[in-house]
C-alpha cells in the first residue's frame, strides 16, 4: 500500500522541480526586458539581414514557386513570416535611414535619395550602446552624415572578378568571436538583388516557363531580365545561408533575434520609385528561438520605423522615453497580438534621382483593405533610369507601338498618373484597377485622405513645397 505521506512529499518535490525549472527558463524567455540601466549577460543578440531592391513576392516562402530561396525558406519555417511589413519609401537611402532612426523620411530629413538626416537625429547605435550593446554594420551603408550613424563599420566588401563588390562574411565571424562579454547588434546589408543583375547563375531559370506577375508586360526582354533578377535573389539567399551558418558555428544561434527584410521593390517598372504595394511592401521574417513560434505568421501591419522601438524594448530600454514615429511590435513577435497598425504610410521624392523629373512627389496611406495614393504633380511626366535606358521598359514601349493594349496601358500609367488613386487590395492586390473615380467608394477615399493629411501635418510635410525644396536635403557633404 502506498504511504500517503511519501506520495505528498513526492508531489511537493515534483512541484518544486517544475517551479525551479520555470524560474530558470524565465530569464531566457524575457531576455532583454530589463531596465534601461546598461548591458547584462542575459540580453539577446540581434542580427538584421537586408536585401536590396527586392519585391516582397519574390521568395519561395512568400508564394513564389519559381525563385529558389532555400535558406530564407528554412529561416521562415524556424520563425514568423511578417506578411504585412512595409518600408516608408521605395528608394534605398530613405528606407535605410528610416529603419535605423525610427522616424519617417520627411521628419528625419532624408526623404530624397542620397540625402542626410537632420542635426540631432539619433540612430540605432545611439539607442543600443547605452544598453550595453556593441553595434556594427557589414556591407552597404547608404546613410549620411556618418556621425549620426556611429555603427562600427566592418567594411566586409571586397572586389570580385570585375563584378564590383561582394560581402566578405569572414568579417562577421571575427566580429562575433571578439568582445563576447557584450551582446551584439549586427546589420548585414547585401547589395543583392540591386542592379546590375550580374550575380548568381541564371541557367537554372527557364525564361519561357516563368510565371510573370500580372503587373508586368510579357516580352522576351522581361522574361530574360527576370532570370537574372531571380539568380541575384538566389545569390542573396546563399549569403543569408552563410551568415546563419556562422551564427550557428559561433554558438550564437539560440541567443540571437534574426530579422530579415527585403527592402523596397525591384527595379522592374511599377515597383521601386512608386508607392504601389510592389514598391513599399517588404518580405519580413523573424526568428527568435524560444520566443517566436516556428512556422508562424502574422498579418499585423508593421513599418520599418517600428524596428528601433522593438529592439529597444527587447534590449531592456523604454521606447516611450524617445521621440519616435514607430512603436514596438514585440507582442506580435511573441504571438500575443495579431494587430499593430491601422494605417501605414509611404512617400516618394523623385526630385534628385538620376534621370529624374523636376518634381514628382507621391504620398500614400494604406488601411487593412484599401490604399490611397496622392500624386502631387499629376501634370508632370514621371521619368527615371527605367524610362531612360532600361531595355525591359523599352520592350514594353515597342510592344505598345505594335498594338499591345496592356503594354500601352502599363507604359502610359508608369509615366502619367492621376492626382488620386484608390485600390481595393483584397480584390486587386497588384493595383491594376483605380477606383478613385467611382462614387461608391467616396467614404473610403474621404477616410484615407483624412488620415494622410493628418500624418503629413504631423511630419511637417508640406507636399509640393517639400518636394520642390528636396535638393536642400540632398547630401552635399
Amino acid at each position: 500500500m502506498t504511504d500517503p505521506n511519501h506520495d505528498v512529499s513526492g508531489r511537493l518535490a515534483r512541484r518544486h522541480s517544475v517551479v525551479m525549472a520555470w524560474l530558470l527558463f524565465m530569464p531566457l524567455f524575457f531576455a532583454g526586458i530589463q531596465t534601461e540601466a546598461g548591458g547584462s549577460p542575459g540580453k539577446p543578440n540581434i542580427l538584421i539581414l537586408l536585401g536590396d531592391d527586392m519585391t516582397y513576392t519574390d521568395l519561395g516562402c512568400f508564394g513564389n514557386d519559381d525563385v529558389r530561396t532555400p535558406h530564407l525558406d528554412r529561416l521562415a519555417g524556424q520563425g514568423m513570416r511578417l506578411l504585412r511589413c512595409f518600408s516608408p519609401a521605395p528608394m534605398c537611402a530613405p528606407v535605410r535611414m528610416s529603419l535605423y532612426t525610427g522616424l519617417y523620411p520627411v521628419r528625419n530629413g532624408a526623404h530624397p535619395n542620397h540625402s542626410y538626416v537632420r542635426e540631432g537625429v539619433r540612430s540605432l547605435p545611439q539607442y543600443l550602446k547605452p544598453l550595453g550593446y556593441r553595434v556594427a554594420i557589414l556591407g552597404k551603408r547608404h546613410y549620411k552624415p556618418k556621425e549620426a550613424f556611429p555603427f562600427e563599420f566592418l567594411g566586409g566588401r571586397h572586389h570580385d572578378g570585375g563584378k564590383g563588390v561582394d560581402l566578405d562574411l569572414s568579417k562577421m565571424r571575427s566580429y562575433l568571436e571578439r568582445d563576447t562579454e557584450k551582446p551584439f547588434c549586427l546589420v548585414i546589408a547585401s547589395n543583392q538583388p540591386h542592379r546590375p543583375w550580374n550575380r548568381g547563375d541564371a541557367a537554372p531559370y527557364d525564361a519561357d516557363t516563368l510565371e510573370l506577375p500580372p503587373y508586368l508586360v510579357d516580352t522576351p526582354k522581361t522574361r530574360e531580365a527576370m532570370t537574372r533578377y531571380y539568380a541575384e535573389i538566389t545569390y542573396l539567399d546563399n549569403q543569408v545561408g552563410k551568415a546563419l551558418r556562422i551564427l550557428e558555428e559561433t554558438g550564437n544561434a539560440e541567443s540571437t533575434l534574426v530579422l530579415f527584410f527585403s527592402e523596397q521593390g525591384s527595379n522592374f517598372p511599377h515597383c521601386k520609385w512608386t508607392c504601389y504595394e510592389t514598391g513599399l511592401r517588404a518580405a519580413g521574417i523573424a526568428r527568435f528561438p524560444q520566443r517566436v513560434t516556428p512556422k508562424s505568421e502574422t498579418k499585423a501591419m508593421i513599418q520599418y520605423v517600428d524596428v528601433v522601438p522593438t529592439l529597444l524594448e527587447i534590449a531592456g530600454g523604454d521606447p516611450g522615453k524617445h521621440d519616435l514615429d514607430g512603436r514596438s511590435f514585440l507582442d506580435v513577435l511573441k504571438g500575443k497580438d495579431d494587430d499593430h497598425r491601422d494605417f501605414v504610410f509611404g512617400i516618394q521624392t523623385s526630385k534628385g534621382i538620376i534621370k529624374g523629373p523636376r518634381g514628382y512627389g507621391i504620398r500614400s496611406v494604406r488601411g487593412k483593405r484599401f490604399k490611397y495614393i496622392l500624386n502631387l504633380f499629376p501634370d508632370t511626366r514621371f521619368q527615371n533610369l527605367v524610362t531612360a535606358r532600361d531595355p525591359v521598359f523599352a520592350s514594353w514601349r515597342k510592344a505598345a507601338e505594335a498594338g499591345n493594349k496592356f503594354a500601352r496601358k502599363r507604359t502610359k500609367r508608369y509615366q502619367k498618373r492621376p492626382a488620386v488613386e484608390l485600390y481595393d487590395l483584397k480584390k486587386d492586390p497588384f493595383e491594376l484597377n483605380n477606383l478613385a473615380g467611382d462614387p461608391s467608394f467616396k467614404e473610403q477615399k474621404t477616410r484615407l485622405r483624412s488620415e494622410l493629411d493628418e500624418w503629413m501635418q504631423q511630419q511637417g510635410d508640406k507636399g509640393r513645397a517639400t518636394e520642390l525644396n528636396a535638393l536642400d536635403r540632398q547630401s552635399h557633404q
